[in-house]
Parts: structure tokens; C-alpha cells; sequence
């Protein structure tokens, strides 16, 4: 194992958006049973600094490989087009005009019964961008159109959020 390895490299999986959720926690179960620094007590305290090094690194890989949005952004990374959402915030017009029609809506909301529709909306329209990552990433290897894809997402996660919000202050 190679500190410097990619996620996927050091995870001993395919450089995919689809991965297998089972495998990736057996295989970050197995990696942390070879680096946990207590393996190393023995060894001494460079031993166990080592270690635990390795333990941050698995750690990290694992949170980035089982989220699919970390998921895809690295794998644009990876492949020369980084996503880049602190300064290419370039959308197409429709979702541009998507987002302003769903805050309009969550701003207008009253109702749980309303807040419940739209979250359905904006998780169907994730699930649309998700694909469309997938697709662009697995198939068509288009990091740059994935990257666009990647920066919607994000918008979506953030407004699940924000939808999550408005129903805890309209919730009695």
C-alpha cells in the first residue's frame, strides 16, 4: 500500500461511479485491521504514528468513495476536470431557472403536505443528476460533462437541506 495511491488504488477497486457499498465497507474493514495502530504497539511510537497515518488515509478514501457525490467530484478530479464549484458556477438556463422555481416554492410553502411534494421533486431530480454522472463517467468518460452534473448535485444537496429547514419551522 502506497500513502500516495488514489482512493480507488488503495481501496483495490475499479476507478468507477458505481461501486459496490458491501465490498467497500469489507474492504475499509480489512484495511483498518492491518493498520490499526494497535497492531503496532510493539513497534514503538514511529510505528504507531505510521499507523495511524494509514487509519486518516483509509478513512478518508472510505468517506469519499461510499458518498456518491464525493464520488463523482473525485473521479472528475481524477480525470482532468475538476469541479471547481468555488469559482465555475456556469449552469445550464433550465436549471438556473429549475432552482429559482424551487426556491420560489419552498419560500411559499405553508404545509408539510407541500414540503413533502417538493423534497420528492428535488430527490427525483437527484436521482436524474446521479444518473447522469453515472453515464457520463462510466460510459460516455465525459469528466467534463460530469463535472457539470456534480455542481447541480451539489445544489440539490444543499437544498434538501434547506428543505429539511422549512419543515422543521413549519412542524408544530
Amino acid at each position: 500500500m502506497n500513502l500516495q495511491s488514489d482512493d480507488f488504488a488503495l481501496f483495490d477497486v475499479p476507478r468507477h461511479f458505481v461501486q459496490n457499498a458491501e465490498l467497500l465497507e469489507a474492504r475499509w474493514k480489512q484495511l483498518m485491521r492491518e493498520v490499526h495502530p494497535d497492531r503496532f504497539a510493539a513497534q514503538g511510537s514511529a510505528a504507531q504514528r505510521l499507523a495511524m497515518q494509514w487509519t486518516v488515509r483509509i478513512n478518508e478514501a472510505y468517506r469519499r468513495l461510499r458518498n456518491p457525490l464525493a464520488r463523482a467530484a473525485y473521479l472528475c478530479e481524477l480525470h482532468g476536470a475538476p469541479v471547481r464549484a468555488e469559482d465555475n458556477t456556469a449552469m445550464p438556463p433550465s436549471f438556473l431557472m429549475q432552482q429559482m422555481e424551487w426556491r420560489e416554492q419552498l419560500e411559499e410553502t405553508d404545509a408539510l403536505s407541500q414540503v413533502d411534494v417538493l423534497e420528492a421533486e428535488v430527490v427525483n431530480a437527484r436521482g436524474v443528476a446521479l444518473e447522469r454522472c453515472r453515464v457520463s463517467l462510466d460510459e460516455a468518460l465525459d469528466a467534463e460533462g460530469a463535472s457539470q452534473q456534480v455542481r447541480a448535485l451539489m445544489f440539490i444537496e444543499r437544498f434538501l437541506h434547506d428543505i429539511e429547514a422549512r419543515r422543521a419551522a413549519i412542524a408544530p
